[in-house]
């Protein structure tokens, strides 16, 4: 079982950035897409950015142009790069490695408020 550790995650005004980190266990990391999703309480986790192990990115469409999901395969890690924060992206950030039935990583708070 991988498990994922995020990091990065806290309060920041509007118009600012934030980068979040998730650190990977195991050797499985780098063959499998890694994905960052986002909740927030009483709605359904959304699904903010992937990467495919070839490289291959998508985002939602509400973050784009203002995210970027990067990831070091040494270094076992992905990273979700967001500039220009808004209120409304404040939620919990959860890392995921290989889809929704695979690993989850604890979740990091992000808030956005002047």
């Amino acid at each position: 079982q991988m498990q994922l550790v995020e990091s990065g995650g806290g309060l920041v005004q509007p118009g600012g950035s934030l980068r979040l980190s998730c650190v990977a266990s195991g050797s499985m990391f780098s063959i499998l897409a890694v994905h960052w999703y986002r909740q927030v309480p009483g709605k359904q986790r959304e699904l903010v950015a992937s990467m495919t192990n070839g490289g291959s990115i998508t985002y939602t469409e509400p973050v784009k142009g203002r995210f970027t999901i990067s990831r070091d395969n040494p270094k076992r890690t992905v990273y979700l790069q967001m500039n220009s924060l808004k209120p409304e992206d404040t939620a919990v950030y959860y890392c995921n490695a290989g889809g929704p039935r695979g690993n989850w990583g604890q979740g990091t708070q992000v808030t956005v408020s002047s």
